[in-house]
């Protein structure tokens, strides 16, 4: 009796994984206009340029680059869940068009989020090792968000 359940328990998990697998995520990634970038309203430096376009941009921009496993579900679903999060919060696609305001305490944000290393998010660095930050570049991001954070707050 046991050995049914089970047997039809894994039948029915089985079922409903490869189901599941029909209801795929939406990986189209809006269009990026220069003149509402991160670029086009603080100065990047191209040192901070890689280490945002290496660490940040996957979900802080419309400059996602999905993985393969973004097409096996749930693992896509859960992705799509921290990119969407991630760009309502902070997107550098469409930063120029923050008010000054807001520009100056995103850049705030950005130190502290790196300088307490929730950002990146430890569950991105599992698979993407060439994300994580060195004390050298965390400390290199929070000098240049603090002066771009003055600078656009004046």
């Amino acid at each position: 009796m046991l050995r049914k359940i089970l047997r039809v328990t894994a039948l029915i998990i089985a079922v409903g994984l490869i189901g599941i697998q029909f209801f795929r995520i939406d990986q189209a990634r809006p269009p990026i206009v220069d003149s509402e970038t991160l670029e086009a309203g603080v100065n990047v430096p191209p040192d901070i340029a890689l280490i945002l376009g290496r660490s940040c941009n996957d979900c802080h921009s419309h400059k996602t680059v999905y993985p393969w496993y973004a097409s096996i579900q749930p693992t896509g679903w859960f992705l799509k869940d921290h990119i969407e999060h991630g760009s309502e919060h902070l997107n550098f696609s469409v930063f120029n068009t923050y008010s000054a305001g807001k520009k100056a305490k995103k850049l705030e944000e950005i130190c502290e989020e790196v300088k307490s290393q929730r950002m990146p998010l430890p569950s991105y660095l599992w698979i993407h090792r060439d994300a994580i930050l060195s004390e050298t570049e965390r400390q290199a991001l929070c000098t240049w968000a603090e002066e771009e954070s003055k600078r656009v707050g004046e």
